[in-house]
């Protein structure tokens, strides 16, 4: 079965991947440890992983003979660029109020 190609606010808007986000901050897991705070099955929890890995959100490391997850930094790039950008905007909207209510002020 092949993983859907998604941007990073597809992969963040399912509430399920949210969370496996969340417990990665936390410490590593494996796909067994995770499906166990799931109310869903295995395969499932594989699936959410996969969409997590492609978007680069998360990085599958072999520690012994399991395979943990853990978080990785690029998918959450994608994310702060954008939010970046609108930060930027609303900034530079309200250093124009400033400026114009100064000079209300001034006069």
């Amino acid at each position: 079965m092949t993983t859907p190609t998604l941007d990073a606010f597809q992969v963040i808007a399912d509430p399920s991947r949210r969370q496996i986000l969340g417990m990665l901050t936390q410490s590593t897991h494996n796909i067994n440890s995770l499906a166990e705070n799931f109310d869903m099955s295995r395969p499932a929890v594989s699936k959410h992983v996969k969409i997590l890995q492609s978007a680069g959100f998360i990085s599958i490391q072999e520690i012994g003979r399991e395979r943990h997850c853990i978080l990785n930094q690029q998918g959450f790039n994608e994310l702060k660029t954008w939010l970046n950008y609108f930060d930027k905007f609303w900034d530079s909207k309200l250093k124009n109020l400033e400026a114009i209510l100064n000079n209300k002020i001034d006069k």
